[in-house]
């Protein structure tokens, strides 16, 4: 059975630098940095960390019911499987290079900078506020996240994400491999750059959304308040209502109830290449050469 370190304070630098096999319950970390640096097999429960850098290159560590304050900025790097549940987790630039991280339950009302090269990540009812949300992470599942904060999910491979609502500017840019099911996405520019982009049973409220991605798909998905959507994106999209505008896709095929407004423009893509599907077109904008005249 693990030794027990119970309701006490500590201060100064790494106050348990090193140590192992450790259940640590109602402490609290002041002033002073890397408490738990190179900590190993820890369970800590209704504790406060209340300055920078408490758990780096540590290893096996779970967190329950506790606190990290504003102070405890970079808090987790380089550590590998540690766990966060029901906890508040309030400072920025947390979870750098880490592996094997798990959250549940847990709020980030600073999150700006926070879960950057990370491997094997699991969010499940996680609350978020802050830019950069995510970036150049990769084996990401999440259910449940509300997320409010541009840029999230930025060169990231490897995402599976449900139930969930982004309200983001550039979300998964420059990212791969990504699954969205049962969610709401709100921001502009969504999904731009990226490859292997999935969206099913989803709500997406973006201005020039998915553009230049590479074989984008959408199942039973609703554009709403969305224009010059698929710009020079291959894309199999299954559409319900009415789609503001869909401008110059590169390729595939779109079906959808209603589009307000469909541009094609044979300088700049192939209309042929893309099938469009819909019976109520209310405007075409067509730029078509002839050929013959070139």
């Amino acid at each position: 059975m693990a030794d027990l370190i119970e309701n006490r304070t500590f201060t100064g630098e790494r106050a348990l630098y090193k140590v192992s096999d450790l259940a640590i319950r109602g402490c609290t970390f002041e002033d002073g940095e890397s408490h738990l640096k190179h900590a190993r097999n820890l369970k800590i429960e209704k504790s406060t960390f209340g300055w920078k850098y408490p758990l780096w290159h540590s290893e096996n560590i779970d967190v329950a019911d506790s606190t990290f304050t504003e102070g405890g900025r970079a808090g987790i790097w380089y550590t590998k499987n540690i766990s966060l549940t029901d906890t508040e987790y309030a400072a920025a630039k947390g979870f750098r290079k880490c592996e094997g991280v798990s959250l549940k339950n847990v709020n980030l009302p600073d999150a700006k900078e926070t879960l950057w090269w990370c491997r094997n990540i699991s969010l499940k009812n996680v609350s978020a506020s802050g830019d950069y949300f995510f970036m150049n992470s990769s084996d990401i599942k999440i259910d449940g996240l509300v997320l409010n904060g541009n840029y999230p999910f930025d060169g990231c491979k490897n995402i599976e994400i449900s139930n969930s609502r982004l309200e983001s500017k550039d979300a998964f840019w420059n990212s791969e491999n990504v699954i969205v099911r049962d969610s709401v996405i709100v921001g502009q520019y969504l999904a731009w750059n990226s490859k292997n982009v999935t969206f099913i049973n989803c709500t997406i409220e973006s201005e020039q959304g998915l553009c230049y991605t590479e074989n984008l798909t959408l199942k039973n998905c609703r554009l709403v308040n969305t224009n010059l959507a698929f710009e020079y994106s291959t894309v199999e999209a299954e559409l319900t209502g009415s789609v503001l505008s869909i401008k110059n896709p590169a390729g595939g095929r779109i079906k959808a109830e209603q589009i307000d407004e469909l541009i094609l423009d044979d300088t700049k893509i192939d209309p042929a290449k893309t099938k469009i599907v819909c019976p109520k077109i209310l405007k075409r904008t067509e730029e078509i050469t002839d050929k013959a005249e070139i």
